[in-house]
């Protein structure tokens, strides 16, 4: 697999893994070692690039990729985020203060069995603590070689701008895909300003421009798209459809899978954009990688932008906790 660079110097295979659904938000869950092992396959596979978090469990996550790449730790790279605060296992809320964050990096390296983390990202923007005092933390732990890059997850332009002064960041993680736009308005034209790295999560819009989420579909019990208007509201999901069928029209043009049509489209976007789909099989692994194949003209982007401009999609892609939590 080819690399992208992220920010000035961090290189990353084009396409990541998201490693979330291994342990969280989306049951069934594999077992521990099925998980490893899908890890390996997927570094076999020449993906570099792992997302975790301490959320995803919480904590099990992290656990998991620290026992996969114990004896490849520096053939991979490894990103983790900071941001919530716990009782016990329970998540209490959004707390990016200095005091959290020096507990969440300690808990990070000793589950990850590392002495470093590649890219720590804040996992959302927490209105209590200025930005400036979270970018002033990550430089300490640079400077200490705790970590090597940070960067934001669903941060405004604005919040990018003040946190890129105080310490250079290197990725921005945001929802980004056929199915979710709006980073094209104001935040991609900031971190190409800016140089610094795009990472789209749910580039598959969660599963849906797969072509496997029909109007009716039925998620299992404890499924976070359960919480979701644009999945549990009937009338929604239908109307959204049309933009499945459209990518399943140009997935027969080009002789391949809507999945891989959704990351080949993500990857024709900008050369640092470096999509993180998420999957607990091998065989999903590799049709998401076969995206890097999938190649567009300039005519064929612009025809597909025009037609997307065009698709009304409808419904709000979190439920209200969620999205209060996302920085405007």
């Amino acid at each position: 697999m080819k690399t992208r660079t992220l920010g000035k110097d961090l290189v990353v295979s084009e396409i990541g893994l998201g490693c979330m659904g291994l342990s969280f938000s989306q049951p069934p869950f594999p077992t521990k070692e099925e998980a490893i092992n899908l890890l390996r396959k997927a570094y076999e596979e020449g993906v570099t690039f792992f997302d975790t978090a301490e959320i995803y469990g919480p904590f099990d996550n992290e656990e998991i990729l620290g026992e996969a790449f114990k004896d490849i730790r520096d053939k991979v790279i490894i990103a983790t985020k900071f941001g919530f605060s716990y009782e016990g296992r329970n998540i209490t809320g959004v707390d990016s203060s200095r005091e959290n964050i020096l507990r969440a990096v300690e808990g990070s390296l000793k589950r990850l069995k590392t002495n470093y983390i590649d890219l720590y990202y804040q996992h959302r923007v927490d209105p209590k603590t200025p930005i400036e005092e979270v970018a002033q933390v990550m430089k300490e732990l640079m400077e200490q070689g705790k970590i090597k890059h940070w960067g934001l997850s669903e941060a405004s332009a604005n919040t990018i701008r003040r946190a890129h002064a105080i310490c250079p960041v290197t990725a921005l993680q945001s929802e980004y895909s056929m199915f979710w736009r709006e980073a094209e308005v104001k935040v991609i034209p900031t971190l190409e300003e800016l140089n610094i790295g795009f990472v789209p999560f749910s580039p598959l819009g969660k599963g849906f421009l797969t072509g496997t989420i029909k109007p009716g579909h039925v998620f299992p019990e404890g499924d976070f798209r359960n919480t979701v208007p644009r999945f549990n509201t009937p009338e929604y999901l239908e109307n959204n459809f049309k933009l499945v069928k459209y990518i399943e029209e140009l997935a027969k043009i080009k002789n391949t899978t809507p999945a891989a049509i959704a990351i080949g489209w993500l990857l024709a976007q900008k050369p640092w954009i470096v999509p993180i789909p998420g999957t607990k099989k091998i065989e999903r692994l590799k049709e998401n990688n076969s995206g890097a194949q999938v190649t567009f003209s300039k005519e064929e982007l612009k025809n597909i932008k025009i037609i997307l401009d065009h698709i009304e999609l409808v419904g709000n892609r979190y439920n209200d906790l969620n999205e209060s939590r996302i920085d405007k």
